[in-house]
């Protein structure tokens, strides 16, 4: 557990933000903020070896970590990891392929392959994920909140099923239509492998959660809300609300989620990430004050001029508009060869025209 007090926390803008509580201005942070664009990230992974050396490496996990928060003014840091350490903790064999992705070397083909899987524990076959959110926590010495996440359950069963990316996700959707009862098995064996993982994150220092569900949006609207949507909900109702005497927001991203936002807004989660195809000013009129929002500028845009980049800036900020329960984002990860020099100039952009809205 860390050493930080929560009396110590000097910046909990992103905090009060998530709960819709008064702040001066929107906060920012960027989902893969710690990542290949940078080229201190680059030099740490070569260090390490290999990305996953990287990964249970906990100084160098804490060190890329906290290399976004040297460049640029940001309010939070995300922990540095992966979403598929549940299922490499089960015993599938992840491994990264140079310009392929994640892959198993141990795939989900049969009933039989689901029936020998177990809920993982932890904070014994993940202690290097702990030992990491621990170091980070204590060596933000209180400097900006930490984030913890995790896949989703349909997210992780997708790469488990197919042995890794896909782009039509035909062996999962052959499984959810044909042997429905093999994939709520395997979700539910997820779901509370992923309640057991946060909330050991969550003990071991980080204050608030994310679960980042990449591939709900390449589900039909019915099989979504059966699939994706109940297994979040059933996280959240399972995971610790407070910590070191602060409520733990939980953010729930579906990335092509727009059609869903009132449903997501039911779950109990406190904020939903949205990406670059949803308006963010109608999402809010379509949830209300029911939860945050968190988003949503298309990461491409990070490719245009500094000029572009603050004008885009700005009509997101006035499509919300005044009051609390933005955090600025992007609509999903920052790319690789973005120049570090543009992404600063988005958050720039946030900390200098944002103020206005929170007067």
């Amino acid at each position: 557990m860390s050493d930080t007090k929560p009396s110590e926390l000097k910046n909990d803008r992103f905090l009060r933000a998530l709960l819709r509580q008064p702040v001066d201005r929107t906060p920012v942070w960027m989902m893969r903020q710690a990542g290949r664009y940078l080229p201190e990230y680059r030099a740490s992974r070569a260090e390490a070896g290999s990305f996953m050396d990287l990964c249970r490496n906990t100084e160098l996990a804490c060190e890329v970590t906290l290399q976004p928060l040297e460049r640029y003014p940001l309010d939070a840091a995300i922990l540095f990891s992966d979403i598929l350490t549940i299922p490499d903790a089960m015993g599938l064999g992840l491994y990264f392929s140079e310009g392929e992705g994640p892959k198993f070397h141990k795939p989900l083909r049969t009933a039989a392959d689901i029936e020998a899987l177990e809920v993982v524990n932890s904070e014994r076959d993940l202690d290097y994920v702990m030992n990491a959110v621990s170091r980070i926590r204590h060596e933000l010495n209180g400097r900006v909140p930490l984030i913890g996440f995790s896949g989703s359950p349909w997210t992780l069963a997708t790469y488990m099923v197919e042995g890794g990316s896909s782009k039509d996700f035909a062996r999962c959707k052959e499984m959810l239509y044909n042997r429905p009862e093999q994939m709520h098995q395997l979700l539910t064996i997820l779901s509370d492998s992923v309640i057991d993982y946060l909330n050991a994150q969550i003990r071991a220092g980080a204050q608030a959660v994310q679960i980042f569900d990449t591939w709900g949006g390449a589900l039909s609207h019915g099989a979504y809300r059966e699939f994706s949507l109940q297994y979040m909900e059933r996280i959240l109702q399972g995971l610790i609300k407070e910590a070191d005497g602060r409520r733990v927001p939980a953010i729930l991203f579906t990335k092509g989620g727009g059609q869903w936002l009132e449903a997501m807004a039911a779950t109990g989660a406190d904020a939903l990430g949205l990406d670059w195809t949803t308006d963010i000013g109608g999402a809010r009129a379509r949830v209300g004050d029911k939860v945050a929002l968190q988003g949503n500028l298309d990461p491409a845009v990070l490719y245009a001029s500094p000029e572009r980049i603050r004008s885009e800036v700005a009509t997101i900020l006035q499509s919300f508009g005044q009051g609390s329960g933005h955090i600025f984002n992007l609509g999903h990860g920052i790319t690789p060869k973005v120049d570090p020099k543009h992404a600063g100039a988005m958050i720039d952009a946030v900390v200098e025209l944002s103020g206005r809205y929170h007067a």
